[in-house]
């Protein structure tokens, strides 16, 4: 080993110090006979206190959590008995400012020098922020999983009743799931306080692109809604009934004619969002009556149980009328 590089690994104590600041590292000692400790200016900094040349355990109790107080207190004390490095992580408060601390050391009184045990304090409060999220997200999506295949096997039964064949079923079940999947793909964080959500406007032409993609509307199609935020849960719902509305005007009503056209609008009502499914130049329509299909009860279940609102149909000669009442709060949900 030549000179410099032995130089180069000869600490020295200001070099020592450089490093445990430059790490965020607080160092402390604690004396088991008095209780008494003392630590490094980043110590008391990271424990918000002013500087002094000693602090009890119990002084600094006064700032842990309450929650996780009595538990840091007896911790220290079995750290004694403890055999090899311990860790705690607990939370301290700073005025209204919580920070995650860990203070971590050598059990068994291995290390102590006359009756001082040494050990550090981290600040892991960005490293703890992050889990928390990272729990929360976990829990949102294991949350949302199970939603989707709660509908998903409810389609499945719905679907199953109303096919004729293995591949209309197929065909009826996938569609369904695809309008699902196209309503997730477009909900996102909006401006104005909205939350995660997608834009009405915006979701209803991500829904009907499909029949765009079939020629179906060509410009037959117009949409004149309000700038509103729709939610996770509701966009699943939305999802289904704008759905298998465009799937029977494409069987029996205006979009199955080349001259029909749909107009799909909104209005305020009070706390109510109204949305308006207009058909006008298909084929004549005709209430279905007591003989209503099994899309048009899982639309009318949909809106009474996701949306927790309202539909009414309007069989006009000159084309459907659809109103979709739907409370503001719930529809943001």
């Amino acid at each position: 080993m030549t000179a410099g590089m032995r130089e180069a690994h000869e600490w020295q104590p200001d070099h020592l110090r450089l490093a445990v600041a430059a790490a965020g590292v607080a160092l402390w000692a604690w004396n088991v006979d008095s209780d008494g400790f003392t630590m490094d200016r980043q110590g008391f900094e990271l424990w918000g206190l002013p500087w002094r040349d000693s602090v009890t355990f119990e002084e600094l109790s006064a700032h842990i959590h309450p929650a996780d107080r009595d538990r840091v207190r007896a911790g220290f004390q079995a750290t004694r008995a403890m055999l090899g490095p311990y860790e705690t992580d607990f939370r301290i408060m700073i005025g209204d400012e919580i920070r995650w601390v860990s203070a971590r050391g050598q059990g068994a009184d291995v290390g102590i020098v006359g009756r001082t045990m040494f050990g550090i304090f981290l600040d892991v409060t960005g490293r703890k922020q992050a889990e928390e999220g990272h729990e929360l997200l976990a829990g949102e999506m294991g949350h949302r999983v199970k939603n989707l295949l709660a509908i998903a096997s409810g389609l499945a039964t719905i679907s199953s009743r109303s096919a004729t064949t293995i591949e209309g079923l197929v065909k009826e079940l996938t569609d369904r799931l695809s309008a699902l999947g196209r309503a997730h793909d477009v909900v996102r964080p909006i401006p104005n306080d909205q939350g995660n959500a997608a834009l009405l406007g915006d979701l209803i032409a991500v829904l009907l692109a499909p029949y765009d993609d079939l020629g179906a509307f060509k410009g037959r199609l117009r949409v004149a809604v309000e700038r509103t935020g729709v939610g996770h849960a509701s966009a699943t719902g939305l999802a289904l009934v704008l759905h298998e509305l465009a799937t029977n005007s494409m069987k029996y009503g205006a979009l199955s004619s080349p001259t029909g056209t749909l107009d799909i609008s909104s209005s305020a009502e009070g706390d109510d969002v109204l949305l308006t499914w207009l058909e006008r130049g298909g084929p004549e329509v005709k209430s279905p009556g007591e003989a209503a299909g099994f899309g048009s009860k899982l639309v009318r279940r949909t809106v009474g149980g996701q949306l927790r609102g309202a539909i009414d149909y309007d069989w006009n000669e000159s084309g459907l009328i659809v109103t979709l009442r739907m409370n503001r709060l719930r529809l943001a949900s």
